[in-house]
């Protein structure tokens, strides 16, 4: 079963909000709702939820690779 709902937590200001994860493509930035720094996937993940979510993206969830490629 997949997920789509991921808690995302900036590590600048340690704000934490649930969002729903796209299905049909991957996320490069998401905007911190508190101090507004504009979130970028770490080197090596694929988007914004591998990288600062509590649940993985979709296509990573499925045992896929990548969902960038």
């Amino acid at each position: 079963m997949i997920i789509l709902t991921s808690v995302i937590t900036c590590p600048h200001c340690g704000h934490s909000q649930s969002e729903t994860m796209p299905t049909d493509a991957c996320q490069f930035f998401y905007p911190c709702g508190q101090c507004g720094q504009m979130l970028k996937p770490k080197s090596g993940d694929c988007c914004v939820f591998c990288s600062y979510g509590d649940i993985p993206c979709p296509p990573i969830q499925q045992n896929k690779e990548a969902c960038c490629d």
